[in-house]
């Protein structure tokens, strides 16, 4: 019996008006919602129970009075008169198929797909940028390779489940509240198969599937990052009564690179400079994907500023192009000084006066849209 806080009206979604038809109506929706073969989220099967609880006394009128009147107390003492429409019957699927003429059985003969595996594969950040092969072991379920998925003993056939006679189904006629209706369960001796495995496969033992220990080379394309994911399709587990295989899902996981950061197909590389080459101007070397490359520095050069190499990124995983490589200017400041060093510094600082302007800091991405700015103008 239910708590003295249940509301059944509430639980139905009803008001206290409502008539005999709404509570039908509202029984059926909720029961198609929350029934336990149809819901697998938790609570379900709770919310059934007090949703048939609410019908069953709300469907009777003498109940109905009672608890309008009295509440859960005016129950008490009216034994199972009015749950007996449910009473004999099995369990939810019972009361389910009784309600709705059986829609609730579950076919276990049809073709069931295979189940999905997922693995992770780590690489490098130089084989993200070019793609690569690599090669993968997994462990699945595949068609028993004596039987070809049959589960029975080469040259033996299954025999019809004299239980159901092949259907894979039993029906029964029962009686409830509503009338006479027919119940269709599935087949308890063959599990819905239909039919009995007499002489079982003596390598899969009647199941049809054995685990085996895969390898598989993937061809992973350029320019894919860290949580990329790929599908093999039909690289997953084997399917049921003849369904087709599941797929495989590979997660990339992409090693941090010494010298670059990655922003989507765009490479950050922070080039560090002294005062002098910044002042005066130079011509560096810095990495890039293809190796070495010079790049001069004009006079002036703040700390901060970026400089853009187009097309020196990484590769668009979806359609042509390349990302860019993004240059980042560092000055450093010495932190040790030798006296002739120190000497040369006295003197500059002593021409150029102490007042400084001061520069704005507008983070990296704003500086590279002023530098697209002043390449445009």
């Amino acid at each position: 019996m239910a708590t003295q806080q249940t509301d059944f009206y509430e639980t139905l979604g009803v008001a206290r008006t409502a008539s005999a038809d709404d509570i039908k109506r509202a029984f059926r929706r909720l029961a198609m919602e929350f029934h336990p073969d149809r819901n697998q989220q938790p609570g379900a099967e709770a919310r059934f129970k007090a949703i048939n609880e609410a019908y069953e006394v709300l469907s009777d009128p003498d109940k109905r009075a009672a608890y309008d009147r009295f509440g859960i107390a005016g129950l008490n003492g009216m034994g199972e008169r009015g749950f007996e429409g449910f009473g004999n019957f099995g369990g939810f699927g019972d009361i389910f198929d009784a309600f709705f003429g059986g829609t609730a059985t579950r076919n276990r003969r049809t073709a069931q797909r295979g189940r999905d595996l997922h693995d992770e594969v780590t690489i490098s950040f130089e084989q993200a940028a070019v793609g690569t092969e690599t090669e993968i072991e997994i462990a699945r379920l595949e068609n028993c390779a004596i039987c070809g998925g049959r589960g029975s003993e080469p040259g033996s056939q299954p025999d019809k489940c004299p239980a159901c006679n092949g259907a894979g189904e039993v029906r029964r006629v029962q009686q409830s509240i509503f009338g006479q209706f027919v119940n269709v369960a599935t087949c308890e001796r063959c599990r819905g198969e239909g039919r009995i495995v007499t002489r079982p496969c003596t390598s899969c033992r009647g199941s049809g599937r054995e685990r085996k220990q895969r390898k598989l080379v993937i061809k992973i394309p350029p320019g894919v990052d860290s949580g990329s994911q790929m599908r093999l399709s039909g690289e997953g587990e084997a399917g049921l009564n003849g369904g087709g295989p599941g797929n495989l899902y590979i997660t990339i996981d992409v090693q941090a690179h010494a010298f670059f950061q990655r922003e989507g197909d765009d490479l950050i590389y922070d080039l560090p400079l002294n005062y002098v080459q910044a002042a005066l101007g130079d011509e560096v070397e810095i990495p890039s994907l293809e190796g070495r490359m010079a790049l001069k520095i004009p006079a002036g050069t703040q700390s901060g500023r970026v400089f853009q190499l187009r097309e020196k990124g990484m590769p668009h995983l979806r359609g042509g192009g390349r990302g860019d490589e993004l240059v980042r200017v560092r000055v450093i400041t010495p932190t040790t000084l030798t006296k002739e060093q120190r000497k040369l510094f006295e003197q500059l600082g002593g021409s150029l006066g102490k007042a400084v302007i001061p520069q704005e800091d507008k983070g990296i991405f704003g500086r590279i849209r002023d530098e697209f700015k002043e390449k445009l103008s």
